[in-house]
């Protein structure tokens, strides 16, 4: 049981989900349910590679991956590739512990805290053993990055935009704290989505059906067709993880004259709501604000939840309520050359995204705007 798997399936799924401590994203269901629908594993240039800790049981974990390219990932390498390859070297392959597709920070260092330290080690003993570029940790927990910077790895610092819960009682109570000029643009916003005749529908676990699963991927698919690309993830996937992870499910349907039109699917994990996949077969005027953000809002209030994140990047988030929140990555350059060039860059980008968030909380949509901490 102690070290490195082939797959998710090698691995007692009841001891990896104790240290996943209920959360769906880095869950065995979520994980071996990608790999059961072929959307990692062969040809996908994402090979699973868990690691694990612990010999009469798994006391702790890492989602591992050895990486072909730097697609799915939601922390941009490509410059360091680009460098490293004019320079010589091959970035790729590299080792990757992540949750793919997923830009949702989380538990990536799993289980006993007193063991980080062993299994960073881990990881950066398996890129020296086989001559690998590199090792990264993406959207670690906030409690992980310290452990990884102690290590001596490179840490980078990105940005999201979540909705944090300040002790509101409705959608009003919200709106209430908002700039004049924002809280008019949002009313608007969703009084166009009423006037173009839309009803919405709240789906949570088992009620969502498998024509429910079949109408949300293909919106999910048109949003990648619009974009001349291919969808990351399958109908497959989301039949499975929907039956096996159904309490985590929270589906918004949107209808306009007895058709469905539109769809987002949220993930709920404890006090946390998690915006992920959204799509509409029919274009309707702020539809999209409506099914990604207002929605999710209003049911996080409802839910009681702490805290909603609406997906990664979107600076128009801003002006709908929701906060700049500090991403991390830490990554392990086997170069000491190659890690000095990337130290050098990250101060770079970090100053930048200081100044970047700073200008983002003066143009927070609340009156009294918070501070980035």
């Amino acid at each position: 049981m102690n070290g490195w798997h082939e797959s998710m399936s090698g691995v007692p799924a009841a001891e990896w989900d104790r240290l996943a401590a209920g959360r769906a994203l880095v869950s065995s269901s979520w994980l071996v349910a990608l790999e059961d629908t072929g959307c990692v594993g062969d040809r996908t240039g994402w090979q699973p590679m868990p690691l694990t800790v612990g010999q009469d049981g798994i006391v702790a974990a890492a989602p591992a991956y050895i990486k072909q390219h730097s697609y799915g990932e939601y922390v941009f390498d490509w410059a360091w590739a680009e460098a490293w390859e004019r320079a010589g070297g091959h970035y790729y392959p590299k080792l990757v512990v992540a949750v793919p597709f997923t830009p949702v920070c989380g538990p990536r260092l799993m289980g006993d805290t007193a063991l980080r330290g062993g299994v960073i080690h881990a990881l950066e003993q398996q890129v020296v053993d086989t001559g690998l570029s590199s090792a990264h940790v993406l959207f670690p927990g906030q409690d992980e990055v310290g452990a990884l910077e102690e290590a001596g790895w490179l840490i980078r610092h990105g940005v999201q935009f979540h909705w944090i819960q300040r002790g509101y009682r409705d959608f009003g109570d919200f709106l209430a704290v908002l700039d004049r000029d924002k809280r008019k643009k949002i009313r608007q916003e969703r009084r166009r989505v009423g006037e173009a005749g839309i009803t919405i529908r709240t789906l949570e676990g088992s009620e969502i059906g498998a024509g429910d699963w079949r109408l949300f991927y293909q919106c999910y698919r048109q949003t990648y067709l619009e974009r001349r690309s291919t969808p990351y993830l399958s109908l497959a996937f989301f039949e499975q993880v929907g039956e096996t992870l159904a309490d985590h499910m929270v589906m918004f349907i949107a209808s306009k004259d007895g058709r469905d039109i539109a769809a987002s699917l949220c993930l709920r994990d404890g006090e946390r709501l998690y915006g992920r996949y959204w799509g509409a077969v029919e274009s309707v005027p702020c539809l999209h604000f409506e099914m990604c953000y207002y929605q999710g809002i209003e049911y996080a209030i409802k839910h009681g939840l702490t805290c909603f994140e609406g997906g990664a990047q979107g600076e128009h988030k801003l002006a709908r309520g929701f906060d700049p929140v500090r991403t991390y990555s830490g990554h392990y350059l086997r170069d000491s050359r190659f890690r000095s060039a990337v130290y050098a860059w990250l101060q770079r980008e970090q100053s930048g995204i200081d100044r970047y968030v700073a200008e983002l909380f003066s143009h927070s949509a609340y009156k009294n705007a918070c501070h980035d901490p």
